[in-house]
């Protein structure tokens, strides 16, 4: 307790130290931006000011978020030493905002703000103005963000930071309306306000944002320091799982499914922990209700609106408990990660409505994420024009539907009952309304008026009941329907494509395409895993270092910009774990090779050698005054979580003592958190309770192309097994064990069962092995 109030005490610090920079107000607005209906709609209009267009310096960038604003009249600078060294030489404060290009809040405030020939004056006399995509620059991102949570106790995008010329942070927050209301300040006031501060005051700001770089270096290191002191006196909890679980299992949504309040976010990092836990404990009530929790949120997600049911994919999150509304933009790290979730549930289940889910999101990421070289693009915007001419985009523009032009494209009578008409089946089933099925909470800015967002609250069962049918044949007219809506659907203007190429979300792709080929045979997803990961190889592998992001010019060819950036910890976190799983689909040692050469590389770049566990930067970059440990299984997972599944998988399959000396000390980094709010840390808990468990090996030997190795790896890829690593015995191998199998073989089929470096008998049948696998192999 003592160490929670230091760091309350040190957060109250900080918030008392940024209210000398603000005017007498709040330091933030607050997330509920309903409060500032009277200044914009949510919508932005494409035509309403006509002005000079301006090209500034974000027109020499690639990122799509950056030439965004290239034509705004804010002389905009990209992160960099131009920016840094303008501010030091004319001492002005810099004003940083950083958003990425779907984002819907950004949108708004470059329209009222950025785009307004007034606020540019201003900003353009008093400060040097930075534009970072969050999504190229999370070392940035993160380093300010976790100010304006700690100062504020909230965040978002876009957000916006007052930094002193030594990029010290001195006040900040997310969306500024333009103007003052409610007894609380527009963005130009604050602008002004500052600007004035800075001109008669620059010494004590200067001195208070020193002060708060210290209280943050010291909050945010707080856990990490407890859990390096721990190390010379304790182990890891290995029951840490309970206390986990017992978290999850408080905030579950018994009815609609899902975790904690609305907004309901899909958090995969949960859902596959409960998967781990149901394997784990497959006997006992904590299993079986681990098994339902995430069985019935994939189940609810599956029928909400959050699910494309036109264009297949998932949006980003659900506004309401029932996963009806959701927020439309599309991220490609969610499909990634429910790819895997349902992959899963199907190979628990051998239910298909999971596999079906699964072929749906990899259909979306194959259509409409992929360049095509392999490389997967980024995401796709929530806005978009209603109609070719449309001046307004509009929220959920191009994924809703009203009734009457529901009617109007499916007119026709039903294949299977002709006295039925397919827009009556699909408006019942899909609950499409008159009046719109959009409740006025779920639409505070009325943008979803008389519109329709898609979404199963009924069964087919209860619709084939309802129109005396066979399931069977609902399925297939919802299926013809589909289609026609799909068809119409495709003549609506597209929404933005954010085709910025990310290592780290490429990744976690290539884990998604390899676990459904393995557990579907699907040869067609294999290969596309395969060729994601040459492109990754050709095109963000530059001179033995990996790159954050490529891009995508006019001409559709790869390119990148003239000082590429520098993965960070998740770049080589997740591409390795996407290495790892594409090796156990194809058994073809060189993307073992690769995926051991670049955990060499991340443990040089980020492992802390005195304190443990992995900075999400490296110390190549001066401009990143404070570097972090980022532990948080969030919409992705933390860096660190994946790292230690890596490392736990690479110890076994190099035999190499340094990833194997990392790891406890790794879990040790994070002991003060994983004991007070481990429900934050699924996968590291997931990762912790596998370690303690031990891995089961399984090496096969044999040709790859001989059948009868096909056969026998059947059993290990149909099922779930969290435990289990894969590996081919051969001349290849990294580790002395496997060598020597193969080389007992010399070439036989055969399928050796590994546990604590102990070996069973070979076996070389399926029925051998099974009998192995089912005993879990004490």
């Amino acid at each position: 307790m003592l160490g929670l109030r230091n760091v309350k005490s040190r957060v109250h610090r900080l918030w008392n130290i940024t209210q000398t920079a603000f005017p007498k107000t709040q330091l933030t607005i607050p997330p509920n931006y309903n409060y500032y209906k009277r200044f914009q709609s949510s919508t932005v209009n494409l035509t309403s000011r006509s002005m000079e267009k301006i090209k500034n310096r974000l027109a020499q960038e690639r990122s799509p978020y950056l030439l965004q604003h290239a034509e705004n009249p804010v002389q905009w600078y990209p992160w960099g030493d131009e920016a840094f060294e303008k501010a030091r030489s004319e001492k002005k404060l810099i004003f940083l905002s950083v958003g990425y290009s779907t984002c819907h809040w950004c949108h708004v405030m470059e329209h009222e703000s950025f785009e307004n020939q007034d606020v540019a004056a201003v900003m353009n006399e008093h400060y040097v103005n930075i534009k970072v995509d969050r999504e190229e620059r999370p070392d940035v991102d993160q380093l300010y963000m976790t100010f304006v949570q700690a100062a504020s106790g909230q965040g978002g995008w876009p957000m916006s930071v007052f930094l002193t010329p030594d990029l010290k942070p001195i006040g900040g927050g997310t969306y500024y309306p333009p103007e003052d209301a409610y007894g609380r300040p527009g963005f130009k006031t604050i602008l002004l306000h500052m600007a004035k501060r800075w001109k008669s005051d620059s010494n004590s700001m200067l001195e208070n944002s020193s002060k708060m770089i210290k209280i943050l270096n010291d909050t945010t290191a707080f856990d990490i320091q407890l859990g390096t002191e721990l190390s010379n006196i304790m182990k890891p909890n290995p029951k840490t799982w309970i206390t986990c679980y017992s978290q999850i299992q408080r905030i579950y949504d018994d009815e609609w499914g899902g975790f904690g309040m609305p907004p309901k976010f899909p958090q995969p990092a949960i859902l596959d922990f409960l998967f781990h836990i149901s394997y784990k404990m497959s006997k006992s009530s904590e299993g079986k209700k681990s098994l339902e929790m995430a069985l019935e949120t994939l189940q609810k997600m599956t029928m909400g609106g959050i699910h494309d049911h036109i264009g297949q994919g998932f949006a980003r999150y659900s506004t309401d408990e029932k996963w009806h509304v959701p927020h439309f933009e599309k991220m490609l790290y969610d499909q990634a990660q429910l790819a895997v979730s349902y992959t899963t549930a199907y190979q628990i289940t051998k239910h298909e409505q999971y596999s079906d889910v699964v072929h749906d999101i990899l259909q979306y990421v194959s259509r409409d994420l992929s360049h095509k070289l392999g490389g997967f693009y980024s995401a796709e915007d929530a806005d978009s024009l209603p109609t070719a001419d449309s001046t307004k985009k509009r929220e959920g523009a191009f994924c809703t539907w009203t009734q009457k032009e529901v009617k109007t494209l499916l007119d026709q009578p039903l294949n299977s009952k002709p006295d039925i008409k397919l827009s009556e089946l699909f408006c019942w089933h899909f609950s499409v309304l008159p009046n719109g099925n959009v409740r006025p909470d779920s639409d505070p800015h009325g943008e979803l008026l008389d519109q329709n967002v898609l979404i199963e609250f009924r069964s087919k069962e209860n619709t084939a009941k309802k129109f005396q049918m066979t399931v069977e044949n609902v399925e297939k007219e919802l299926k013809i329907a589909k289609s026609i809506l799909f068809e119409a659907r495709k003549k609506r203007p597209r929404p933005h494509l954010d085709n910025k190429i990310i290592t780290s979300w490429n990744g976690l792709m290539i884990t998604a395409y390899a676990k459904a080929a393995s557990a579907l045979n699907v040869e067609e997803y294999k290969q596309r895993a395969i060729k994601a990961a040459e492109f990754l190889k050709t095109h963000a592998w530059n001179n033995s270092v990996l790159l954050r992001s490529c891009y995508v010019n006019d001409n559709g060819d790869i390119v990148n910009i003239e000082n590429p950036i520098s993965g960070f910890l998740n770049d080589y976190a997740f591409l390795i774990r996407g290495l790892l799983d594409l090796y156990e689909c194809t058994l073809e040692s060189k993307w073992l090779k690769w995926a051991d050469e670049l955990q060499e590389q991340q443990d040089e770049l980020f492992w802390d050698k005195e304190k443990f566990g992995y900075y999400s930067s490296s110390d190549k970059d001066p401009s990143i005054i404070l570097r972090f440990k980022s532990d948080h299984d969030g919409a992705e997972p933390s860096g660190n979580s994946i790292s230690a599944f890596n490392l736990l998988r690479l110890s076994i399959l190099t035999e190499k003592s340094e990833y194997r000396s990392k790891i406890d000390p790794l879990f040790l980094t994070f002991a003060g958190r994983l004991s007070s709010n481990s429900s934050a840390l699924t996968a590291l808990v997931s990762a912790l309770t596998l370690h303690y468990d031990s891995i089961t090996s399984v090496y096969v030997t044999g040709s790859l192309d001989n059948p009868e190795l096909e056969a026998l790896l059947s059993p290990i890829r149909q099922r779930y097994m969290p435990n289990l690593v894969l590996a081919l015995a051969d001349d290849n191998s990294l580790s002395e064990i496997a060598k020597g199998l193969g080389v007992a073989e010399n070439g036989k089929v055969a399928a050796y069962v590994c546990k604590n470096n102990t070996c069973n008998l070979p076996v070389r049948s399926t029925e051998e092995l099974i009998a192995l696998l089912d005993g879990r192999v004490n």
